[in-house]
């Protein structure tokens, strides 16, 4: 079923409106093998993307918290 004009502008306006959009530049190559990878997972590429993000930065904090002062 084709979406209609005005179902586009309604999901763009929310997709404005409730997420951040950053560019991601990786050397030739790289987007295939993520792209691979998170199929693998079962993930969507900006799942991926966004689980190993937040896990490093989990990793760094807690990491942070046991380096002597």
């Amino acid at each position: 079923m084709p979406v209609s004009k005005a179902q586009q502008k309604a999901v763009h306006k929310y997709v404005k409106n409730n997420y951040d959009r950053m560019e991601l530049t990786l050397p030739k190559g790289q987007k295939a093998i993520i792209k691979a990878h998170a199929e693998t997972r079962g993930e969507s590429v900006n799942a991926f993307v966004s689980r190993a993000i937040a896990e490093a930065m989990q990793r760094d904090v807690e990491g942070a918290e046991h380096e002597p002062v």
